[in-house]
């Protein structure tokens, strides 16, 4: 089988990166040996709604929304962000999963980030946390627990897309006029404000592109 392919979009527009996205599950569905991409991306400002979004989670927010196929309830995207597109092949076994295994890949996903950020010093977890029973990458700061990663995916021949949207640096406006993923805005939390300074984005993509690989 294929390796993964790694692709950089840098700034794109929402909608142009999730119509790039299913001309790439098309792609990967087709060919048995494909194993997929993983995309590295940000966006202009917009907030993306959800299979799961209920009619309290947009206030004020006064910008773009759309509308779309992943899990999980309305959720901000920004240039503050790192978004993280998996296009993955789960019809057949990969590594230490079995076919189909859709969760097992959420877990996957969750723990390459997590080991990402304790590069940093940073020790975060994922949804097999006590008392979380939401899928992301959660810190427990000197203000308690915040939300660091936003994860939601979809699935479409047994081929995996959308993804994460890691909160690298401190926006105010990031989240404001929605209750993202459900919570208050100031439950999400940026490594910008866990380390106290910014984070090279070039040197952080580079050691969760490695993660990544390990994982899927």
């Amino acid at each position: 089988m294929k390796d993964l392919n790694f692709v950089d979009w840098g700034l794109v527009p929402y909608q142009n990166a999730l119509d790039r996205q299913l001309e790439l599950v098309d792609e990967v569905a087709a060919d048995a040996e494909h194993r997929g991409y993983i995309i590295f991306c940000t966006h202009p400002p917009v907030v993306t709604l959800g299979r799961q979004t209920k009619p309290d989670d947009v206030t004020s927010w006064t910008g773009d929304t759309i509308e779309i196929s992943r899990g999980g309830r309305a959720t901000y995207h920004g240039p503050s962000q790192l978004v993280v597109y998996i296009i993955l092949n789960i019809k057949s076994p990969r590594k230490n999963r079995g076919p189909q295994e859709i969760r097992g890949f959420l877990r996957d996903f969750e723990t390459a980030i997590v080991n990402t950020v304790k590069y940093y010093n940073v020790e975060s977890f994922g949804r097999s946390l006590e008392n979380i029973d939401d899928t992301g990458v959660w810190v427990d700061s000197e203000n308690g627990i915040k939300k660091m990663t936003s994860m939601g995916i979809a699935v479409k021949k047994w081929v995996t897309y959308h993804g994460a949207a890691l909160n690298m640096t401190y926006d105010p406006k990031a989240f404001t006029g929605i209750n993202p993923c459900g919570y208050s805005t100031d439950k999400m939390i940026s490594m910008e404000e866990l380390l106290g300074k910014p984070v090279a984005i070039s040197e952080f993509k580079q050691k969760l592109q490695t993660e990544l690989q390990r994982f899927l």
